[in-house]
Formats: C-alpha cells, sequence, structure tokens
C-alpha cells in the first residue's frame, strides 16, 4: 500500500463536474465517503479509530496515552479543488504506518494518525474548524452558529453526522495527549520547483483571515428604476474588489483576495438588496488588520456614495506562527537538511502550534499551483515524502 495508491482509490469521490478537481466538504456524501475509507483503511492496519466530539478522526495505534506522536491532515477540499491538498498527509500517513509494521516496529509513544475536520472551510467558512475547536480557539457557540449556503448550521450538520453539537467546543482532555504533531502537505507555491528538491520542512505561516464585507441597499426592478434613483449595493462591492487589489500593493508580501461574492435575491433583472463579499487577507508580522482597516473604510466611502450600509465581520484570524525550532531541527538532521520553507497558506499544524511543538513537511507541486484542479505531485514525490515521513515518524515515536 503506497501513498500514490491509496490516492488512486479516492481518486472518483467528489469530483466536480461544473467546476473541475474536486468538491469534499464537512458532513457531505462525498467527505463521509472519504472518512468510510479512512476507517477502514486504518482498520486494516489494525488501528483503533475514534470520532472525536468536534467530529476528528483519530487512528490509533496501540492505546491512546500522554506524549503522543501524531500525524495527518484533512480530506475536505474547497470548492473544485486539488486532489492532494489534504488527502495527500493522510494518505502518505497510512502508508507510513504499514511500511514501519513491515519493518516491525512498534511504536514506544503512543501513535496516533488524526484527519481534522473543515480544514478549508469550504461549506461554513472557517478554516481550520476542527483543530480550532478542538484547542477552543474559536467559540463554540459561534460555531454552531456558522451557516453553509443552504442555510444548515454547522451544529444541524453535526447532529446529521451523529455528533452531539452540545459537547462540540474545546476538549483539553485529548489535545493534553498530544506529544508532537506533525503534517505533510503538498506544496502551495513554487520553492521546491525552483530549488529543485522533492520535499521540504516547514518554517513560518503568514498571518491570515477572513472578513464578511455586508453591502446594504435597495433592491429593485432593473428596468424600471432610474440610474439617479439607485441604491445599487453591487457598486461598492465592486468598487471594493478592485481596493483590494490596489491597497494590497503598498504592503509588503500581502496578499489580499475577494474569491467570493454573493448578491442577494440574485436574479438578472433585479437590483440586489444586499452583496456580501468574503476578504481573505494575509500580511507577515501584524499588518493584516492593518491593511483590513484601510479597505473597511475604502468600502464604507464606496457604500455611502451610492447610499449603501455596510458592516463587516471578521470570521477568523491567526497571527504569524514559527513552527517548534527543536522539532525543525530534528526534522532536518533526520531528512538530510532539506530547505526550510516559509508559506501563505493556513494550516491544522499551524492552529496546533499554540499548544504543543508542531510542524510540516511538504512535497514538490511541480504547477506551483494549489486550490485548483492543476494541483499535482510526482508519484516519485509522493512517495519520498511518504518515506521521510515515516523516517522521521519512527525516530519520533521510539
Amino acid at each position: 500500500m503506497t501513498a500514490s495508491g491509496l490516492l488512486e482509490e479516492i481518486a472518483d469521490v467528489g469530483r466536480d463536474g461544473k467546476r473541475g478537481g474536486y468538491s469534499r466538504h464537512a458532513f457531505d456524501a462525498p467527505e463521509h465517503d472519504l472518512r468510510t475509507w479512512f476507517v477502514e483503511r486504518a482498520q486494516r492496519l489494525g488501528l483503533d479509530v475514534e470520532t472525536d466530539r468536534n467530529g476528528n478522526l483519530w487512528a490509533w495505534w496501540g492505546a491512546p496515552g500522554p506524549d503522543a506522536v501524531v500525524t495527518g491532515s484533512h480530506l475536505d477540499s474547497v470548492p473544485g479543488g486539488g486532489a492532494f491538498d489534504g488527502p495527500l498527509g493522510v494518505a502518505s500517513a497510512l502508508a507510513a504506518v504499514e511500511s514501519l509494521q513491515r519493518k516491525g516496529f512498534r511504536p514506544v509513544k503512543p501513535f496516533a494518525v488524526v484527519v481534522f475536520a473543515e480544514e478549508e472551510g469550504g461549506r461554513f467558512g472557517v478554516p481550520c474548524l476542527g483543530s480550532r475547536l478542538l484547542t477552543g480557539t474559536i467559540d463554540a457557540d459561534k460555531a454552531r452558529g456558522l451557516r453553509d449556503q443552504s442555510g444548515v448550521t454547522f451544529a444541524e450538520a453535526a447532529v446529521k453526522s451523529g455528533l452531539d453539537a452540545e459537547r462540540l467546543g474545546a476538549d483539553p482532555d485529548r489535545l493534553a495527549l498530544v506529544g508532537r504533531f506533525l503534517e505533510l502537505h503538498v506544496e502551495q507555491g513554487r520553492g521546491l520547483v525552483d530549488l529543485g528538491r522533492p520535499v521540504a520542512v516547514g518554517s513560518t505561516v503568514i498571518a491570515h483571515g477572513r472578513w464578511r464585507f455586508s453591502f446594504e441597499g435597495q433592491g429593485n426592478h432593473a428596468g424600471a428604476t432610474l440610474i439617479a434613483d439607485r441604491a445599487d449595493p453591487m457598486l461598492p462591492a465592486a468598487e471594493t474588489v478592485v481596493a483590494v487589489r490596489r491597497l494590497a500593493r503598498t504592503h509588503a508580501d500581502a496578499r489580499a483576495t475577494v474569491g467570493r461574492l454573493v448578491p442577494t435575491p440574485g436574479g438578472t433583472n433585479v437590483i440586489a438588496s444586499t452583496v456580501d463579499l468574503w476578504l481573505d487577507a494575509r500580511v507577515p508580522g501584524t499588518g493584516t488588520p492593518e491593511l483590513v482597516e484601510e479597505i473597511r473604510q475604502a468600502a464604507g466611502a464606496a457604500a455611502e456614495a451610492e447610499g449603501c450600509r455596510l458592516a463587516v465581520t471578521r470570521e477568523s484570524y491567526s497571527d504569524d506562527v514559527v513552527f517548534d525550532a527543536g522539532l525543525r531541527r530534528d526534522l532536518g538532521g533526520w531528512l538530510g537538511d532539506p530547505p526550510e520553507l516559509p508559506t501563505g497558506a493556513g494550516h491544522d499544524a499551524a492552529i496546533l502550534s499554540g499548544f504543543v511543538p508542531a510542524g510540516m513537511l511538504y512535497v514538490r507541486n511541480p504547477t506551483g499551483i494549489s486550490h485548483s484542479p492543476e494541483e499535482f505531485a510526482e508519484v516519485d514525490d509522493v512517495e519520498t515524502g511518504a518515506r521521510a515521513l515515516a523516517e522521521v515518524l519512527e525516530r519520533l515515536a521510539a
């Protein structure tokens, strides 16, 4: 059982015929099928699988206990995402366990493979929701009230999947079991391509967050309403999209994106009554809130000029993350001094890093493209990454 072979087993799950790539979201049918696949595969390896109060899956090699070595990633995707973001880390973890078992290794320390729920925020909007709930870095009531585009709350979806909505939230007893956490992930950029290397160690994650800008105007008839009589929220929303790019250019190494814009009611011949716009902003250091405030001011001025109202809601935010120095040093020594790379992409490892020593391994992506059907990794690189993960896990759990 190789990591690339495991990825082949799930290659048809959640294919998106409209967008291309994959759409696998928390507690939907494709993600449920992937969770079932993971449980079956883990049980074949003799691992004991349990679901925690927040919907995260834990596959234990031996009895759970403190100072556990934990590895894993996620199985959900962004809408129309690639095949590797998330599942590569899960498949590589399972393949690493099997390779260690074949050579007769048995962990001295407790050992687990974890699958975190709703890492991408593709359904309920908040990234790394499973790890945020585990660590208590999101309010449980806020999480319960999150809604998908159909109006279903996270609590309702969780209950339908067999969870107790009242128990969602911080899980300090489980978190206390984790001694070290290591996540393998496809690289979401060109660092390894440019360096000509197959594997890297993660160094930092840029501070990032998501904000919802809600513009409220006056819904009306597109043909019967004179231009002078309109309060059209689509105009300040459009001006905000342009302002995001313009203002991001004034901050060093900033990344700011509007990837989703939803008018209500959404008719072709209807002036929208409201327009919701989601901003993803990432600036190294402490610059993200400053950039967002500049965007808010520009959006507010555009809304006022059109006779509309604006409300801004912060949906998530994480400061800069520097992965554990001791673990990075160990990874570098054990793996023959691979390069260290920063990233602008968020990960569950970054959430856990505030509570336990955490680190990341990246596998080369020859396209340099991620969150897209063009995301890719060569079979040889996938297997090199899985072998590197097995090497590290053996040393950590010995």
